[in-house]
């Protein structure tokens, strides 16, 4: 007996086996499960040592293996939306690993589950999870042909697939490569071990349960997994809705995926020229069965025998591409999936989860707002333009919540470095988000930058009325720095100019505040504390978009900081807010797979300034609209309700803004040079000067909020004056901001990077 169940003779050769013997060895192997209903070690181990397919070895791995799998929820695809005015969802994208939509049993079809078991286990609701004549049947090819072959029952082939999508879920390619190397091996012993853990698993599970599993586990070519996405992809229907000719065809991909699938059309064993021959000889086999075991009529079987096979291919959505205009948004909400803790330990099981968790994730893109930014946008500024690199971006922001409400771009969006390289009205740069959220490494704001002074100016006690000296200089002394220590720049002969080269002799904050001046914020700063400057624009939530520190420098206060325009956006929401900044969401709630709430992120709210001050701050860029460098934007605005802005332009007419809000709403609209330098001034788009093509977009997005959203009164503007028509700009005297800053604190050369 020892010599038999080790299978070696007294001289370490394997002895012949007769004909009888092997057979003989079958028989018992298989009897046992056909009379018990299952194989159970102490049964099934002398029988297969009888055999000699297995070796000692084989037989231990056999009696200590688990012998059961649970069933466990599988890889599914993630869908990510966006809301229409009514609350209807719309699909942006979708992303997966694996195309799946996990279904319940009655969502399959009746065609289906009759295709499954006579194509592939026709006993399946007979045997106790190892078929006798199909294991009969492979062990024999096995014994004689040196090769595992056929013979495993469906529930069998549910284990296998359960063994390969454990090893999907492993971290290293390497360590997924070594799983289903063994998962998959063609041999004996892999073989026990499945049959093994089939048993288990139809002690546990009913067999509608293991059918169900196994339709939804199953690959039906490339990435197409599970019945209900093949039955989309395919044919464009769902698992319950498949005539009996196509769930024999898609049945038919699951006995060999490679062979059988039918989105090769130009193949020549297996394509559209051949009517899909392949696939359609399976399918016929499997029709045959069907009638056979009584699951069809003849004449059911007759019609569909003679049905064509006739895939029409529907390429699910995949990744924000499919998303179109509102791409660089999504491409924001996946950043964020992928870098808040809250959705995983770090980021590489964040995406796991993204892609395989079957997540629907609901996002705060108004529609309304998002197709008016990239109407406008369309309308204003082109995609790309000969000799100048072109940017154009719109962020809006609910105000008191952080919602991120719209965010569009000039640009049409691609990962393909291919696509990208055909032309740069391509890119993969959000433009509106900070480098590490796949956005860019920023822009200078200009003078919008300047309410953070105004807001330092008066939380330290000055007044809107109080004046300072200033006279345009190229010595402004020493300022003052409490971080950093006491700070002079007269040695570089920093200089800056007002726009309209205003004298500035004698301006109040409010005077320099309402014609965006330079020397007179200069002014300011010289009375206030450059590192509290800074701290008051990091209490709104300013920060430089590429990661490092906010600069405090002088020239910082008319805005040489390089930020994210999504980051303006919500500090100016922060000022609509009654000095209470929140940080910026974009999910307002997740469904599980299952069907369950997920814990998002919220937003984190803070306290910038006091509300007094804020309330001095909104009355004096109020005054921005009414009379200042704003006026055109203001009065393009219908509805109009009370809002506040404040202009921005950089150095030599690189990037202008246009930022502001009302009590419900702030949006930030700017055209920037993405690379290179080019002055707006001396350039037009078909629409008008691009200079002013900032006036032209921030209206046509916030007449859209003012007229969903409204907007109450601000507190300590009782009412806002109607608009001087007359002191609008003709499309240059609104350029407030900053020429000759100091040349260290400006970086022209590819600011996309």
């Amino acid at each position: 007996m020892s010599n038999g169940t080790n299978g070696i003779n007294g001289t370490g050769v394997t002895p012949l086996r007769s004909f009888g013997g092997v057979v003989g060895g079958l028989i018992g192997l298989v009897a046992t499960s056909a009379i018990a209903g299952l194989l159970v070690t102490a049964s099934l181990t002398p029988v297969v040592a009888l055999t000699g397919v297995a070796t000692t070895s084989t037989i231990n791995v056999f009696e200590t293996l688990p012998d059961y799998l649970e069933i466990e929820p599988l890889a599914q695809r993630s869908n990510i939306y966006a809301s229409r005015s009514d609350g209807s969802p719309v699909l942006l994208a979708t992303l997966y690993d694996q195309n799946r939509v996990e279904v319940g049993w009655d969502d399959i079809g009746q065609n289906v589950k009759d295709a499954a078991i006579a194509g592939e286990d026709p006993r399946f609701y007979e045997h106790g999870g190892v078929d006798l004549q199909g294991t009969v049947r492979g062990a024999l090819t096995t014994a004689f042909k040196g090769s595992v072959q056929g013979g495993s029952s469906i529930t069998q082939q549910y284990v296998k697939n359960v063994l390969v999508q454990k090893c999907e879920m492993l971290p290293t390619e390497e360590e997924i490569s070594d799983c289903y190397a063994a998962a998959t091996v063609t041999t004996a012993s892999r073989k026990l071990k499945e049959m093994r853990m089939a048993i288990g698993v139809e002690k546990k599970y009913a067999k509608n349960d293991i059918l169900r599993q196994y339709l939804n586990i199953a690959g039906f070519g490339g990435r197409v997994y599970g019945i209900e996405a093949a039955a989309a992809y395919y044919y464009g229907t769902t698992a319950a809705g498949l005539t009996v000719a196509q769930a024999a065809s898609l049945v038919a991909i699951v006995n060999n995926p490679g062979k059988f699938r039918l989105d090769r059309p130009a193949s020549e064993a297996n394509g559209a020229a051949n009517g899909y021959q392949d696939n359609r000889e399976r399918r016929d086999y499997i029709l045959g069965e069907m009638l056979r075991y009584g699951k069809i009529t003849q004449a059911e079987f007759d019609e569909a025998i003679a049905a064509p096979v006739e895939p029409t291919i529907n390429e699910p959505s995949t990744g924000c591409q499919t998303a179109g205009s509102n791409a660089y948004f999504c491409d924001y909400v996946i950043h964020m999936l992928a870098s808040d803790p809250v959705f995983g330990a770090d980021e590489e099981t964040r995406i796991k989860h993204i892609r395989r968790g079957g997540l629907s994730v609901y996002t705060t893109l108004d529609l309304d707002l998002q197709d008016a930014a990239v109407r406008t946008l369309n309308e204003n500024v082109p995609k790309s333009l000969a000799g100048w690199d072109v940017g154009a971006v719109i962020s809006s922001v609910e105000v008191g919540s952080g919602r991120v409400l719209a965010m569009a771009q000039n640009k049409d969006y691609s990962q393909d470095p291919e696509v990208q390289a055909a032309g740069n009205n391509w890119s993969s740069v959000n433009y509106n988000t900070d480098f590490a959220t796949g956005g860019s490494r920023g822009f200078q704001p200009g003078s919008t930058y300047k309410v953070f002074t105004l807001a330092e100016w008066l939380s330290t006690g000055h007044s809107v009325d109080e004046r300072v000296d200033s006279a345009p200089r190229s010595a402004w002394g020493t300022f003052n720095d409490s971080c950093l220590g006491p700070q002079n720049y007269d040695s570089e002969g920093w200089s800056p100019k007002n726009d309209a080269n205003e004298s500035g002799g004698n301006y109040s904050a409010l005077e320099s505040t309402i014609g965006s001046i330079n020397t007179g914020f200069i002014g300011m700063a010289k009375r206030l504390d450059l590192c509290g400057i800074r701290k008051m624009a990091e209490a709104f939530g300013m920060h430089r978009a590429d990661g490092e520190p906010l600069s405090q420098s002088a020239s910082a206060v008319i805005g040489t900081n390089e930020v994210a325009p999504l980051s303006m956006a919500v500090a100016f929401a922060g000022i609509a807010n009654n000095g209470v900044t929140c940080s910026p969401i974009v999910i307002d709630r997740m469904i599980g797979a299952d069907g369950t709430e997920v814990p998002i992120p919220t937003s984190r709210c803070a306290q910038s300034v006091s509300p007094d001050v804020d309330h001095q701050m909104v009355a004096a860029l109020s005054q921005v609209m009414t009379r200042g460098t704003a006026v055109q934007s203001n009065i393009s605005t219908e509805p109009r309700v009370p809002m506040f802005g404040k202009t921005g332009t950089t150095d030599g007419a690189k990037d202008t803004w246009m930022s502001g809000a009302s009590s419900k709403v702030a949006t930030v609209v700017g055209v920037v040079t993405v690379t290179g330098n080019a002055n707006q001034r001396a350039r037009n788009f078909e629409s008008g000067p691009a200079a002013t093509a900032r006036h032209r977009m921030w209206p046509d997005v916030m007449s859209v909020a003012n007229a969903k959203y409204g907007g109450d009164p601000f507190p300590g503007v009782s009412v806002i004056p109607p608009p001087e028509e007359e002191s609008s700009d003709d499309g240059d005297e609104d350029f407030d901001d900053d020429t000759d800053q100091d040349p260290q604190d400006q970086d022209d050369s590819d600011e996309n990077d």
